[in-house]
């Protein structure tokens, strides 16, 4: 059966609970971008949810399942590791399958920290990992206006949505 050219789409979403304590070793990180905020998250790598969800939306376009498949939680060689290099893999695992990103739309979800600040850093942090213009990535953030686990500060979470387009 002959691969299907067409553009591809994809979507991510991971979510992480934030510790009960800041630990000055794993300091908050989203798009690889560090966050001034005392703020820790619980993972086996940095816990970066932004970089994981583009991870899952990027696999998932591919048809290459998600990244607990590609990089397992119970796998050493994992522990704290940053998540810009599990994104620079996924993006060589596109590249191989002739697909370039076309865009990518993310969504932040958060009551804290404010993430006003940090979008541009973010959106040009994704954009350079990816090697693609910093224009087809869109950063958005928002919150549960209280509600739930986010809304009661107990975790971040981030949905991505991503296009490829075949390489010929």
């Amino acid at each position: 059966m002959q691969q299907s050219r067409l553009p591809k789409i994809g979507h991510g979403f991971d979510v992480h609970k934030i510790a009960p304590k800041f630990d000055e070793s794993r300091p908050l990180k989203l798009g690889g971008v560090k966050i001034a905020d005392r703020i820790t998250l619980e993972a086996h790598s940095d816990g970066d949810v932004v970089l994981h969800a583009v991870c899952d939306a990027l696999l998932g376009a591919i048809g290459e399942g998600d990244i607990g498949e590609h990089f397992p939680d119970n796998d050493p060689k994992y522990k704290n590791i940053c998540s810009s290099q599990l994104l620079s893999h996924v993006s060589e695992m596109v590249n191989k399958k002739k697909f370039d990103v076309g865009n990518l739309d993310i969504t932040i979800v958060a009551e804290v920290p404010r993430m006003h600040i940090y979008k541009h850093g973010i959106r040009e942090n994704v954009s350079k990992t990816l090697k693609i213009s910093s224009e087809e990535v869109n950063v958005k953030a928002t919150t549960t206006e209280g509600l739930g686990s986010i809304g009661r500060k107990e975790g971040i979470g981030c949905y991505v949505v991503a296009l490829l387009h075949p390489v010929n």
